[in-house]
Formats: structure tokens, sequence, C-alpha cells
């Protein structure tokens, strides 16, 4: 048994005030104020099985290295126990700064990095045969240019800085998630163009290999904060369409999805979905990124566990217990 507990066994001890010794990555850090006046920082911890976040103090032990690290720090950190308002937030005693090759030396890094569960490979091949799939020759060009253009870098890129799928290989994960679907429900629809859709799926989220920089913690670029992963994945697949001799209606029409799959302008769509395809690609987008939260919540629930916490975009807990058989 490892000497360091996870953040999911963490959340499950029961009693505050007992010691404990984690390997984690810290994600963030918001540098705040106290009402008197003294600085402190809220400080994001993480490893494959969950994230919590902690007060630190300017008079903490560990106040200097959180303030000066940046993110994607790799910490070995010790502390005491201890809940607030129903959620972990320990104190930490002792921080530790570990490079990440010392943490790929012990072997430890697989424990810090959350991964798809899905099989790599078999997702590889299937991104390839729903490529494939398309019948249209230059909407199957589109979307094969700007797979070319991303190259290695959008199979294993997260779908997320937090949320729903926001983990390695979580962006194929999602986006082969979302081609399963549609495969499904497409013969309910006849009026919707199948090509369309599929070609729409598979390129809907490809901004984001460019919104999303970081290998420990994900956060987003330059790029990412001033135009977004809509507009970058619309560029994407303008570029590729002109580039193929894509027909303007159906140039439009791919772009209009892209614009329009984040469903709500508050949820960062460009437009509202205003054609059948763009609809059913919103909605898709919508469920298997709900679903991906829901699935997130019961991989890190504990076995005396009923609820989940409060899941951000679901605005609601989870029931993590299982269904009696």
């Amino acid at each position: 048994m490892s000497e360091f507990l996870t953040v999911k066994e963490l959340k499950a001890q029961q009693s505050t005030g007992k010691v404990f010794v984690s390997l984690l990555v810290l994600k963030k850090t918001t540098a705040k104020t106290a009402s008197n006046g003294n600085p402190y920082l809220s400080a994001e911890l993480a490893d494959k099985t969950g994230s919590f976040t902690c007060t630190v103090f300017s008079d903490s032990a560990v106040f200097e290295l959180f303030k000066n690290a940046g993110e994607s720090l790799i910490v070995k950190v010790e502390g005491k126990l201890d809940v607030y308002q129903g959620r972990l937030a320990p104190k930490l005693s002792k921080a530790t700064q570990l490079t990440e090759a010392e943490v790929q030396a012990s072997g430890a890094m697989e424990n810090l990095v959350e991964a798809s569960s899905e099989d790599f490979e078999g997702m590889k091949g299937e991104l390839k045969n729903f490529i494939s799939s398309i019948a249209h020759v230059e909407l199957k060009k589109t979307v094969e240019t700007v797979f070319q253009e991303l190259g290695d870098n959008f199979l294993t890129a997260p779908a997320a800085v937090s949320v729903h799928h926001a983990y390695r290989h979580g962006l194929l994960e999602h986006t082969i998630r979302m081609a399963r679907a549609a495969k499904v429900l497409l013969p309910l629809y006849p009026e919707v163009h199948p090509d369309l859709v599929m070609a729409g799926i598979l390129l809907h989220d490809t901004g984001k290999v460019i919104e999303y920089v970081g290998t420990l913690s994900t956060k987003r670029s330059r790029r990412g904060i001033l135009q977004g992963h809509v507009v970058l994945g619309y560029d994407l697949a303008r570029r590729a369409g002109l580039k193929v001799g894509l027909d303007a209606d159906l140039q439009e029409r791919l772009e209009h999805i892209i614009l329009s799959h984040q469903g709500k302008l508050e949820w960062g769509a460009a437009v509202i979905a205003a054609s059948p395809e763009a609809v059913l690609v919103s909605m898709i987008d919508n469920l298997d990124a709900r679903m991906g939260m829901v699935q997130q919540a019961l991989r890190q629930a504990n076995e005396d566990q009923e609820f989940s916490e409060r899941i951000m975009g679901l605005e609601s807990p989870v029931l993590t217990k299982p269904v009696k058989r």
C-alpha cells in the first residue's frame, strides 16, 4: 500500500485532526485578502481520484511555496484532516516540491494524472472508422484535413479544464461517445443529413486542442482566452472546407453546427442552433457532457457515500449508491 493517501481516500475519512501524507498536483492558487487585511491563498489540489480546495494563510509553512508556484506543481503535502461546510478542507503543515522526473522514476505519475478509462487504441480506431463512414466526399475531406492539421494533439487533449471529460484523452472519448450516440439516433430522424451530423460531431470541439494547454493541470491558452474553442473550431473547419472545395451551403451548415453546439449563448454558443443537424448535435453534446459529469461523480464516490458533492453543471449532488440488481 502506498504511503500516500489519495483524494478519494482523504474524503472517505470520517474524523478530523488525523495526520496524512499525499502526493498531489497544485492545479490553481487564488490570492485573497481576509477581513483583517491579511493575505491568504485558496489552493486547489488534485490527483486522478478527485480534487479539493483548502485555505493557506500567510503564516502557514507552505504559503510561500504555493504563492510562487504558479500551476501544475507536484507536491508532497502533509497535514491534518478537516472539514468545512461538509467539504474536505485539510490544514496543511508541510509541502515539498517534486519534479516530474522524480515522480516518473517513483512510478507514481499514473496516480496523479487521470486518463480516459476506455481503451485508447480502440478509440483511435473508432475515430478513423467514423471519419471513413462519411459518404460525402468533400465533407469527409474537410474532416480529414482538420485532423491532419491537429495531429496527435487531438488524441491526448482533455475536453475541458473541469466539469466533464477533463482528463487525458477526454476530448477523444467525448467525441467518440457522441458519434456512437448519433449512429443510434440518426435512423429516428430521416430529415437530418447524416454525413453533416457526423462531420459536425467530429469537428465540433476541435478548437479545444488550441484552447487548452498543460499536461498535469489544464489551463486556457492565450488564443483560448481571446477567442475560445467555438471560434477556433469554426476557423479550422472553414479553412479546411475552403481548401477542399466544399459546397458553400454545406460549408455554412457545418460552420453553424460548430458555432451553435454549446446550446445556449450563456453556455458559450455563438448562435442558437437553427438547423436540424445543429439541434441534434447540440443535444447529443449536452447529453454526453452531463453524463460525463455523472460518471465522474460515480468514479470518485466512496462506498459509504450516498450522494456526491454538488456537481457544477448539474447544479445538484448525484445519487451514487447503485441500484440493487
